[in-house]
């Protein structure tokens, strides 16, 4: 491994979040490494989706430290804020996509609010980004309502992947989705970081996605990281919901990795 796979991109430590006299994070410490491929699980409540808004600075914590790409999330100046905040993209659970704008606005608007990119080249820009999502040109022209579930996310996808960002940020990607889609969606995100070198950060409860394409897989609850590992380690963990979560898998499967395939389209 060399200096750059060893820098740390995302770092958490100390983490505390309280809501009233509820705890739901305390003394909370994560690490993701640049490339690589985090899935983020845990039970009802463990704080998975409120730990994705405090590293992306949309909620303060009640203690500890963020640091994302070197940037402190809840100390910087808004100029550092707004740089780092452009070198990472971010697909939130239902895509969010605006429905008023077709695919390719929703595409354009990160580049168009960060960048003095020239209108020519916008169309050029935007079909490329819908390529790496796995979605035909011709998707640009239709609006968000015309689309499949499995489009949607791509649509938000390549939203996300605008300017060109070194970290990915993803909350229940598949869910909603039927299985064939769902797997083909993996197939994209194991695309996006082993052959664009993106890093990873995927909340998920899919057992498919765990099982296939997460290269460590961190388990939370009783407000801390439970378990940090491949999919076998913490499968391995004497835990009472880590082992009813992952009971209907009793190993890890020999099939072919789909992070050495190709991205299939989307439906």
């Amino acid at each position: 491994m060399n200096a750059l796979e060893q820098e740390v991109v995302i770092d958490v430590a100390g983490l505390a979040t309280r809501f009233g006299t509820q705890t739901v994070h305390q003394d909370l410490d994560l690490q993701v490494r640049r490339g690589e491929l985090v899935a983020l699980i845990g039970g009802s409540g463990t704080g998975k989706s409120v730990l994705l808004r405090e590293i992306l600075g949309l909620q303060r914590p009640s203690a500890g430290s963020i640091r994302l790409l070197g940037t402190d999330m809840w100390k910087a100046d808004a100029e550092a804020l707004a740089a780092t905040r452009r070198r990472f993209g971010m697909m939130f659970q239902e895509g969010a996509l605006f429905s008023s704008l077709t695919v390719a606005a929703n595409v354009a608007t990160p580049l168009l609010e960060h960048t003095d990119t020239p209108a020519e080249f916008l169309p050029r820009l935007v079909n490329l980004r819908l390529s790496l999502a796995g979605l035909g040109s011709e998707v640009g022209a239709k609006m968000p309502a015309q689309l499949s579930g499995g489009m949607k996310k791509r649509a938000a996808i390549a939203r996300a992947l605008a300017l060109e960002p070194e970290v990915l940020f993803l909350d229940e990607p598949t869910s909603g989705l039927d299985p064939i889609t769902a797997r083909a969606f993996d197939q994209l995100l194991a695309f996006l970081n082993r052959d664009l070198g993106l890093t990873v950060l995927v909340v998920t409860h899919d057992l498919d996605t765990l099982l296939s394409i997460a290269q460590r897989i961190v388990v939370l609850g009783q407000g801390k990281v439970l378990a940090d590992g491949t999919a076998a380690q913490v499968m391995a963990v004497d835990d009472p919901w880590i082992q009813s979560y992952f009971s209907s898998r009793r190993s890890v499967p020999d099939a072919a990795d789909p992070a050495t395939q190709a991205p299939a389209d989307g439906t």
